[in-house]
């Protein structure tokens, strides 16, 4: 082979070694921020199931329905707390 040859072979090889180099780092840069956004995800997910439940809890509490229900509901347990001390007396 010839001198200008043998140049074209070291300096192909050499961009393909970079190359191959540079690509199996970015591969795994790649992978460990896709484990991160799967976190992040994840977290997210959770917070909007929060926010849901936050958002649940203040309608019950403004509406009509939801005051009344929340008065039944501890008027009820008022009467059930009155019986079993009650009982528990007569015992």
């Amino acid at each position: 082979m010839e001198t200008a040859a043998w140049i074209l072979v070291i300096f192909l090889s050499t961009a393909l070694f970079l190359f191959i180099v540079v690509g199996i780092v970015l591969l795994i840069k790649l992978i460990g921020f896709t484990k991160e956004a799967k976190k992040i995800v994840i977290q997210s997910q959770d917070i909007a199931e929060k926010a849901d439940d936050i958002v649940g809890n203040v309608r019950d509490m403004t509406t009509v329905g939801g005051l009344v229900k929340h008065f039944v509901n501890a008027y009820t347990e008022a009467e059930v707390d009155k019986t079993t001390k009650s009982t528990k007396k007569g015992k």
